[in-house]
This record gives structure tokens, sequence and C-alpha cells, in this order.
């Protein structure tokens, strides 16, 4: 393959989990490595798709149960490339949102070794689609923010709560739900409507997908409501308001809160 030479690295967007979402370039370089070195969100359909010859190494990290350190990792990517394999950094989403890919790919170059990056669909645009929404509305809903709420050694979230709390803009919070009612509170005392509609995806694009609605002010509820190994992604703003009632046979839900402890109601 002349662009998957041996000894290079690609790093590859598995997407959100659903192997129907992978592109078609991605499934490509998959075929063609001789190792893949693979997260913990990566859908168990795409790993179907790695060749049963090729080695598999799991280098995953979920909620801070890690398998391997960054450092150990770039360490094994850059020693397999040098070896003249050809190696293939299977990430869920996108490599380059939230990814940690700078670091893998500062490794490889520091060590001569060529790295690409083939993007993938990001969990922001799966649950949208999941949802039949649009992230954006025109008028309504101008700016698209993605936000992690992974802070760097469980360091307090510090972020721009003012820009952020813009009734103009969609927010994908990524990694979000241990922090979803600091997020509510910052964001409400920031000034955004405590009404402004939420979506809670939950296994993104998996048979096992969950949406559920509701409002900013109910947030920290409403992540209560899901286990706490289940992948989630929280998407605040108007845009979330056309979410449908139903989704390809998907579960998704409504809650309400009692009215004397909030106003919480449906969308």
């Amino acid at each position: 393959m002349d662009d998957f030479p041996a000894g290079s690295v690609w790093l590859v967007g598995a997407g959100p989990g659903d192997p129907d979402l992978l592109t078609r370039k991605a499934e490509r370089l998959i075929a063609a490595a001789d190792i893949v070195f693979y997260d913990a969100l990566v859908g168990p359909g795409v790993l179907e798709l790695i060749p049963a010859e090729t080695r598999q190494v799991s280098v995953g990290k979920r909620a801070g149960r890690h398998s391997k350190d960054q450092a150990t990792i770039d360490a094994l990517i850059v020693a397999a490339a040098l070896a003249g394999e050809r190696v293939v950094r299977l990430k869920g989403g996108d490599p380059s949102i939230f990814g940690r890919s700078t670091e893998e790919i500062e490794a490889c170059r520091a060590a001569g070794v060529t790295v690409r990056i083939c993007p993938g669909i990001t969990a922001a645009s799966a649950a949208a689609a999941s949802g039949g929404a649009s992230l954006t509305l025109r008028g309504l809903a101008r700016r698209l923010i993605f936000v992690t709420a992974h802070a760097q050694d469980d360091a307090p979230l510090d972020l721009d709560w003012q820009a952020l709390a813009a009734p103009d803009a969609t927010l994908a919070v990524y990694m979000g739900r241990a922090a979803a009612g600091a997020i509510a509170a910052q964001l409400i005392a920031a000034g955004m409507a405590s009404g402004t509609p939420v979506m809670i995806a939950v296994n993104v694009s998996l048979p096992s997908e969950r949406l559920i609605r509701g409002r900013l002010d109910a947030l920290a509820f409403l992540v209560e409501t899901i286990g706490e190994r289940d992948p989630v992604i929280l998407l605040i703003g108007n845009a979330v308001r056309s979410v449908q009632p139903r989704c390809e046979g998907r579960a998704q839900s409504d809650l309400t809160l009692p009215a004397p402890q909030s106003s919480v109601g449906l969308m």
C-alpha cells in the first residue's frame, strides 16, 4: 500500500461504535495492519473487522482505570513501527477530538516514524443523528463547542463558563457524567437558562444506546439513571429541543422531577 508502508503508523478513528459508521479508509487500513493498538471505547463490531492474523493490543482507558499509561502507549507504538510493522492506533470516535493524539504524533516524529491520521465520526455527531436532530439551528444555535469534562489529575474544571453559557451555542460535553451536576450549576450561574434542553446519549450508535432528554437544571438527576461504566456524551442547547421522540427502536426517555423540588418538565 502506497500510503501504508512498513514501519509507519496510522491513527485511525473507529467512530462511536457501530461498525457501519466506520469510514472505508479506516476499514482498509485496519485490514492492512500488522498490529492494532485499540482503545476501550472501540466498538466490538469494529474489532471483529481486524484480521485473525493481525496482532491486537488493548491500551484502553476507562473512567480512571488505565491498562497502560500514555508514555507506555507511545513507546509501544514507536517500537512496533521501528521493528518494521504497519501500525494502526485505533481510537474511539475521531482521533483529533479529545483523543490524546498529539502525544503519540510527537513520539512518532521524534523517533523518525511516519505518522498520519484517518478521521472518524465523533460521538457528538452520532448522538445528534440518533436523535434526529441537528447540532446547529439557524438563528438560535450558530456555534458548536466541544468540551471535555475530564480534568488532568482530577483537578477542578477550569472553563470559561461565561462563553459556554452563550444562548446561541450547542455544547457537546465529552466524559461529562461525573461532573454533570457541577457543569449544570456553573452554566446556570453564568446565565444559561435553567430550562435549556439537554440530551444525554449513552452507548451512542450501539444496540444498547439510550437517549435521555430533559432540562439543564435536572442534569445531575438525569445522569444518576446511567451506569458508571457506560460511555456518555452530553448535548446542551436549544438545538437539542428538536430531538425526535423515538429513534429506530433504540431507547429514549423524558424524565420529570416533582415540581416542589425543581421546575423541570418535559421538553
